[in-house]
């Protein structure tokens, strides 16, 4: 049974791994550079993905209900979990100018891509409808939070920024997607097949893509940095993070694919949008993307570990 789960947590985990090691070598040997990867990324962003969270969603099974519960301990599970990480970090670590790049490495997750990659592999459309209403929650989560706790603390939270979050959240082409989703699978409304037909071709390319890029885009060097700071982020990020969401909503009756998805969004590594922000905020730009590259390469592992874990208890 254990070399069974091993077993099964590569499938998951195996195809990832080698489409951002093939991203990262395909870059290493100028096959594709930093314009494809700017290209690629910003299709994905813009067309693939919404696509695909828009597919997933409409041809999510006619019986099934927007998982509410779960949203909504997800919800409350990553607040505190945002709360604990200022806690820890404000005891732990010295260098108050860099909390909050410590902070947002810790509770802001890859969903939209590595744990949405994570949940196809596991559980094909099913998975994707539930996870698509997932990414949209936690998008605005994730956004909101970081501006509350990038913002200057002299300066308390920037409303300019905060209301520049919320019309970038209106704007987000993966927000509409979903919405769009919903709004059809809601009211029953007939989407043609050529439209469906055509979609799937998006749909089909946009984890592919989106693993290359991810891995073309990774900094290798980055994993030589192992300041104090970067190592704490990276521990909250990939191993107390997934062991207090997913041990909570175990508590909370939750499992099978509630609790897969539940686990996967966590265990994921820590967004790339959250350099983006730490350096339109004016922080450690260096440290963001130091712990997100070590939160992708050890979120392998430590996903794998957990996916075993899972697996071999039956739990999903």
């Amino acid at each position: 049974m254990f070399f069974e789960s091993l077993q099964f947590s590569f499938s998951i985990i195996g195809p990832i791994c080698l489409l951002l090691f093939l991203g990262w070598l395909l870059r290493k040997t100028g096959t594709i550079n930093d314009a494809f990867i700017e290209t690629g990324s910003k299709v994905v962003f813009k067309v693939t993905l919404p696509t695909l969270l828009f597919l997933g969603i409409i041809n999510t099974n006619r019986d099934a209900e927007i998982d509410f519960p779960l949203i909504v301990y997800s919800i409350i599970a990553n607040f505190a979990f945002f709360l604990f990480s200022i806690l820890v970090t404000k005891y732990w670590v010295k260098d108050k100018q860099d909390h909050g790049v410590i902070i947002q490495g810790a509770f802001r997750s890859n969903t939209a891509i590595i744990g949405l990659a994570y949940v196809a592999n596991v559980y094909g459309d099913a998975g994707i409808g539930l996870a698509a209403v997932y990414v949209a929650f936690h998008t605005m989560l994730y956004n909101i939070l970081s501006v509350i706790i990038l913002s200057p603390k002299k300066e308390g939270v920037n409303p300019v920024m905060l209301i520049s979050v919320f019309k970038s959240i209106a704007k987000n082409p993966l927000i509409i997607g979903i919405m769009l989703g919903l709004v059809f699978f809601v009211l029953a409304i007939p989407v043609p097949d050529i439209v469906i037909n055509t979609g799937q071709y998006f749909s089909d390319m946009t984890l592919p893509l989106a693993l290359l890029c991810t891995g073309g885009s990774l900094n290798i060097q980055a994993l030589k940095d192992n300041s104090f700071n970067c190592r704490f982020s990276t521990l909250l990020k990939i191993i107390v993070g997934p062991i207090f969401i997913t041990g909570g909503a175990y508590l909370f009756g939750f499992t099978g694919i509630e609790l897969g998805i539940v686990f996967f969004m966590s265990a994921a590594p820590t967004a790339a949008a959250s350099y983006v922000m730490a350096r339109a905020m004016g922080h450690n730009a260096d440290l963001a993307a130091n712990v997100i590259a070590m939160t992708t390469i050890g979120s392998l592992l430590t996903c794998s570990l957990g996916v075993s874990l899972l697996y071999w208890l039956q739990l999903m």
